[in-house]
């Protein structure tokens, strides 16, 4: 088994740390951990290691599913990981019907990066590429990639690094290809909460639908590490064996505080977090129309507008920016479009506006460059 390096965190790993003001994060700004109670009392492990019971409970009951149809993770990543390991890494079927036998799966994409390459190191992947510029998923290229083989439809909604919020009827189509070819559709919905009207999740379609998520993109709570994998119970019940060899148990702190938040404070986190997102929206979309860009209006905080004139590609243009600016972005090769960047407009007003300001500055100075060296260019007599 071999996996390729994780072109977004090793870009992030060599930036992040000197910038002054990180815009490639695509989540919504962090909470202050003072608005919670803190004190879990004794710091041991959760027992039983897939999450607390009752709670697993409540948080099944927003997809139609029992506690045994949840399983709690640290953060997305894990609940995708240990997805794909039940899935594309095992060769026996999932369950009685024989559902998700077969090491090949299909991702939608661009996306995070995870989404293909961890089942790419397990088996097989088919990619079904996005167009832009209105990234509309397609059923039929969909149905056209599943084979015989086939254990899981992968599809991010609302898409990163996209913002693309695909049409609830074509998940719903996605979902029957995957019922009619015995495989599951997995959607990764981290940022489904942060879109004013959210969609149905897949993990309540039925048997075959799986849902993972966690309280970072939407809630602002990503140093929780807290997630989890909804779906039917032979998936989980798998999912839980390969996580007794992974995390064990989520965090105890993770636990407590995400009882919280999906508790009586929930509506007023998402509230918060939605007006904030709908706001910082308006402003970046008057800041690309400023500058020319072409982009796909976004459901979540991260957009993906074009580069700007006067830079090579996507990663010329962001390294030129957090050079000379201070400021992160991520290029948008890391996503398999050298002519785009991803954007990330989830933070505090005043670090969008400062960060911005930075990118336009840089942006309006190599075009003012450029222009010089254009008419240094003309011999004299010469016209434009």
């Amino acid at each position: 088994m071999d996996i390729d390096p994780f072109g977004l965190e090793r870009w992030f790993a060599k930036y992040e740390h000197e910038a002054d003001v990180m815009l490639a994060e695509s989540g919504i700004r962090s909470l202050k951990a003072d608005r919670f109670d803190l004190d879990p009392g004794e710091v041991g492990y959760v027992i039983p290691t897939n999450g607390d019971p009752e709670f697993r409970a409540r948080v099944g009951d927003r997809y139609g599913r029992g506690a045994d149809e949840v399983l709690f993770t640290c953060g997305t990543q894990e609940a995708n990981f240990l997805t794909f390991l039940s899935l594309v890494a095992s060769t026996d079927p999932v369950g009685d019907g024989g559902i998700g036998s077969g090491s090949h799966a299909v991702v939608v994409t661009p996306t995070y990066q995870a989404l293909h390459a961890v089942p790419e190191a397990f088996g097989e992947v088919t990619r079904v590429e996005l167009s832009p510029p209105e990234w509309e998923l397609d059923p039929d290229a969909v149905a056209d990639a599943v084979r015989e083989d086939t254990a899981v439809v992968v599809v991010n909604n609302p898409n990163n690094p996209t913002g693309r919020y695909h049409d609830a009827e074509r998940v719903r189509e996605v979902y029957d290809v995957a019922v009619e070819n015995d495989a599951y559709l997995l959607c990764d919905e981290v940022y489904r909460l942060l879109a004013s009207s959210p969609q149905d999740p897949v993990a309540s379609f039925g048997a075959h639908g799986i849902s993972t998520t966690s309280l970072t993109k939407a809630y602002g709570l990503s140093g929780l590490r807290f997630g989890w994998i909804a779906g039917p119970e032979p998936v989980i019940e798998r999912a839980w064996r390969w996580k007794d060899y992974t995390t064990i148990s989520p965090s105890i702190f993770g636990q407590h505080v995400a009882k919280q938040a999906l508790g009586r404070r929930e509506e007023r986190i998402l509230a918060e977090n939605r007006e904030l997102a709908d706001g910082n929206r308006e402003r970046i979309a008057a800041w690309v129309d400023r500058h020319g860009l072409e982009w796909h209006e976004p459901a979540s905080v991260n957009a993906f507008p074009t580069v700007p004139e006067g830079f090579a590609d996507a990663r010329e243009f962001c390294r030129t920016v957090v050079e000379e600016a201070g400021v992160v972005l991520a290029p948008g090769d890391l996503f398999g479009f050298p002519n785009r960047f991803r954007v990330g407009f989830g933070h505090r007003r005043k670090v969008l506006e400062e960060g911005l300001g930075r990118v336009s500055a840089v942006i309006e100075s190599h075009v003012e460059d450029g222009a010089e060296t254009a008419e240094d260019a003309i011999p004299d007599g010469g016209s434009r």
